[in-house]
């Protein structure tokens, strides 16, 4: 963003960190846009990002659930909630806290002429209890969605994304969601070139989009560690063109078909055959969100043979077929 005479601008964000919540988030938050600079000094492109860290205590010091402190900029109540910040971030609290009417006050008024409204995993409730997502579509971390929504019935609360955005106001789900919804926003701001170089940087996807699950098959499904099963998932992975049936896998695990499809089933929660959809399917969302080859070339490269066979996957699996989501979800 420049301004009308040309002239470099900076993008102020403001934090706001409630107590006993996570500093991982507003740690690698502050590091996502700290290297977004970079990038941007390394290129002689501006704006800068700018930054303050406010507590939302009488104290600067702000501890999180584990323990370990960080110290803030300032307290919230010290800032004029009329300034135009160009993005406000909520990050979450313990699930024990109860809310806090200065804090909602403040957003109320700061929302007026901010740019744009974010909230991080728990931080929602924050949003939500100064009447900011009333009416709108939002998210939380799939474990409080139920929480939020039964708390705030007005609030189009959504378990699945990652994260969502409802005009000027973003939210998104569990903690490291908000590494994927800056890169997002970075994306927005200052083009893919720069988020690009950010996420391989710090060695994060770009980009998992907002409507992308918050849950991975292959994670959830992973088998116990000193499994043998474990072993031939992580191949599984490395080898999805490859022949995947039942009968190659239990010779892989030195196993009757019968017995590793019993075994299989035990420790992962679902057949052989479904596992290896799951996870082809999977690699060919991320290889369409990234646009990163012809759908018959992703169908190949994933084990699916053709375009055709990845079509009715998609279909069953989410409703629309792999043209249709790379137009949502496609790298922009």
């Amino acid at each position: 963003m420049a301004s009308s005479a040309g002239r470099p601008t900076t993008h102020e964000i403001l934090f706001i960190v409630p107590e006993n919540g996570l500093l991982l988030e507003v740690a690698g938050l502050c590091d996502i846009f700290s290297r977004a600079n970079l990038a941007l000094a390394a290129s002689s492109k501006l704006p800068r990002y700018t930054w303050q860290v406010a507590s939302t205590t009488r104290r600067k010091a702000i501890e999180g659930s584990s323990g370990l402190k960080v110290l803030a900029d300032c307290q919230l109540a010290e800032l004029n909630p009329t300034h135009r910040w160009g993005t406000i971030i909520v990050t979450g609290r313990g699930p024990e806290a109860s809310g806090n009417e200065a804090v909602s006050d403040w957003l109320r008024l700061a929302a007026r002429r901010a740019g744009r409204i974010v909230s991080v995993c728990a931080g929602a409730f924050l949003l939500a209890e100064a009447g900011l997502l009333e009416g709108k579509h939002a998210t939380t971390h799939w474990q409080r969605t139920d929480e939020l929504a039964r708390k705030h019935p007005g609030v189009r609360v959504d378990s699945a994304p990652i994260y969502a955005q409802d005009g000027r106001v973003f939210t998104s789900g569990g903690a490291t969601a908000g590494f994927d919804l800056a890169l997002s926003l970075i994306e927005r701001d200052l083009g893919f070139a720069v988020a690009q170089e950010v996420a391989k940087t710090l060695v994060l996807y770009l980009r998992r989009p907002g409507g992308q699950s918050q849950f991975s098959s292959a994670l959830e499904r992973q088998a116990r560690a000193d499994s043998p099963i474990r072993a031939l998932q992580a191949w599984m992975g490395e080898h999805l063109k490859e022949d995947l049936r039942i009968e190659r896998l239990a010779r892989r695990s030195a196993m009757s078909p019968r017995n590793f499809a019993r075994v299989f089933g035990e420790e992962v929660g679902t057949t052989p055959a479904r596992y290896v959809e799951e996870l082809r399917l999977e690699a060919a969302k991320r290889r369409l969100e990234s646009r990163d080859g012809s759908i018959e070339r992703i169908a190949s490269d994933c084990g699916f043979g053709n375009a055709v066979n990845l079509r009715r996957v998609f279909q069953r699996h989410l409703g629309i077929g792999p043209r249709d989501y790379v137009e949502r979800f496609g790298r922009i």
